[in-house]
């Protein structure tokens, strides 16, 4: 498997070089942004194209309106000129497959090469994901570890010359985390971005309900 460790030196060509990360973001948080970054810079990517879902194929925990999602992201990557954000997924009615998104992008801009940013825990389940053979032949995946950087021996891609690793600084922060945060009244500053935190607040997301 090629794997990215550090600054990898990428060919310039002609290509436009463009990453998509998917997700709830159920928050966004510094995880995202910092992955997001090192694969654009890794990469050499033209932009990075956020594309928030408005109902994940599994969902996990508390799942705030999509609407506000999407906004919290907008705001998060709004100083990022090299970020943008799709409604595609949002808009979508169903659960999102990242098959799904992949041909669109891949019908309406053929002179795209994709690159598919996601998480290693997802790309565990890959043998469960909707036409994983499509995904691979329609894009690179970029599979982001976190610290302590542990990959199993089962690694399902273990060898394809189409999936990359990448290590990203920082700390091992998941949505999952924010919300169970919020959820006990502790600190989320730091871990996500103030605008972010500022709509939580705000939206009172993630809260614990009273029967």
């Amino acid at each position: 498997m090629n794997s990215t460790i550090g600054k990898r030196k990428v060919p310039v060509t002609a290509e436009h070089r463009i990453g998509l990360m998917g997700g709830a973001f159920n928050p966004v948080h510094y995880g995202h942004l910092a992955a997001a970054e090192e694969a654009r810079e890794s990469f050499l990517l033209e932009r990075v194209i956020f594309l928030p879902c408005s109902q994940p194929v599994w969902p996990k925990g508390e799942l705030a309106d999509a609407e506000i999602r999407f906004s919290m992201v907008a705001l998060a990557i709004a100083e990022n000129k090299t970020f943008t954000c799709s409604r595609l997924e949002l808009e979508r009615s169903g659960p999102s497959y990242t098959a799904d998104t992949l041909r669109f992008f891949h019908a309406s801009h053929p002179d795209w090469r994709l690159f598919f940013i996601t998480g290693l825990d997802a790309v565990l389940e890959f043998g469960s994901w909707r036409d994983p053979e499509g995904v691979l032949e329609l894009a690179e995946l970029l599979v982001v570890t976190r610290p302590p950087y542990q990959i199993p021996p089962s690694f399902p891609l273990s060898g394809n010359l189409r999936v990359h690793l990448i290590r990203t600084p920082g700390l091992a922060l998941s949505s999952s985390e924010i919300r169970d945060r919020v959820r006990s009244g502790r600190s989320i500053r730091y871990l996500v971005p103030p605008l972010v935190a500022a709509t939580i607040a705000k939206e009172n997301l993630y809260q614990e309900r009273k029967e």
